[in-house]
């Protein structure tokens, strides 16, 4: 079993690198070509794939921060993040795994309940973001969001780090470490 580890490759100056894992091409390829459009001092690299674990013949850079896409309206979508979440490396959720949740503005149509994301993303102690991609000014708003925290991730903002960075995402009605 193919395993993604943070610390396989070394950084590469001035780059970032990220990867968004979905079953929705269309969406994905348009999110990382809004997150291409957006300006960045690094050089951003974009990587997508439909699940994990990624083939192990091909050579890829570092991967500094690892988007999981689940569509609220597609069960088949969660199933597909479940099942990748296991080909990854716990210490990559040290602020470097973020759950983005789309559909959810049509709540009629949703096949997953929205509680369903919230614990997912509590069980792993990862952010979750909310946004509809169908929608271009979401889309263009999220893009800039994630390129953000990208930087962050990648190490190429001063004074902030990953694990900081999720303290700052975490909503407040997480549970403290007492409570579990």
């Amino acid at each position: 079993m193919s395993v993604l580890r943070p610390l396989d490759k070394l950084p590469e100056l001035n780059t970032a690198t990220i990867l968004l894992v979905s079953t929705e091409d269309a969406l994905l390829q348009q999110l990382a070509d809004s997150m291409l459009r957006e300006d960045c001092a690094s050089q951003l690299n974009v990587h997508l794939a439909r699940s994990l674990p990624l083939p192990s013949s091909v050579t890829r850079p570092r991967i500094d921060l690892i988007v999981f896409v689940v569509n609220l309206h597609s069960k088949y979508s969660l199933q597909n993040v479940e099942e990748s979440l296991c080909h990854v490396d716990a210490s990559f959720f040290l602020g470097k795994v973020c759950f983005l949740a789309t559909g959810a503005g049509q709540e009629s149509h949703c096949s997953i309940h929205h509680n369903t994301v919230v614990t997912l993303a509590r069980t792993y102690r990862s952010p979750l973001l909310f946004c509809d991609l169908k929608v271009e000014n979401f889309r263009v708003t999220m893009a800039q969001r994630l390129v953000r925290m990208l930087q962050v991730c990648a190490g190429h903002t001063p004074g902030v780090s990953a694990l900081s960075l999720v303290s700052l995402l975490q909503s407040p009605e997480s549970p403290s470490l007492e409570d579990l």
